[in-house]
């Protein structure tokens, strides 16, 4: 598998931190396709291959999901929610990375079943050496779950 079959799914409305994102996901060198939603709705438009979506071949699913707390027409918690409660997708890697520093986020994040929490730091260096770290380990050191589409 090479990493154009590793898909991240980045969830994240605001288009500064979306900018940052993807810049230092290529200082990196993290070069995996990514998939830019910017609300909720939309990124389980992609998950479960319906609205603008619904031609996607919904076997090939993202390695991992970059998901913001605070989106538009539907919050990061409830995406989270929706895709663990849903048997295609309940095993799907998904990462909180947000400016939420609020325990209860942090606390529900997990209690929905998040992987893994965090901050968005405010410094650029901090935010580079976060995006290098979170991209080794889940697109390089972590090993998936079997699904279909997935070898």
């Amino acid at each position: 598998m090479n990493t154009h079959d590793k898909i991240i799914l980045l969830v994240e409305d605001n288009p500064d931190d979306e900018a940052l994102t993807l810049r230092a996901l290529r200082k990196n060198n993290i070069l995996n396709d990514v998939v830019v939603a910017r609300d909720g709705v939309e990124a389980l438009d992609y998950l479960f291959g319906t609205g603008a979506y619904s031609d996607r071949n919904i076997d090939i699913q993202p390695q991992v999901v970059l998901l913001d707390l605070k989106l538009p027409k539907l919050d990061g918690l409830e995406v989270l929610k929706r895709i663990r409660s849903d048997p295609r997708t309940q095993l799907q890697p998904v990462v909180i990375l947000t400016t939420s520093s609020e325990d209860r986020d942090i606390l529900s994040s997990y209690q929905l079943g998040a992987n893994s929490f965090i901050r968005k730091p405010v410094d650029f260096q901090q935010f580079m050496e976060a995006v290098r770290q979170l991209g080794l380990y889940w697109l390089v050191v972590n090993t998936p779950p079997p699904t279909s589409g997935r070898n």
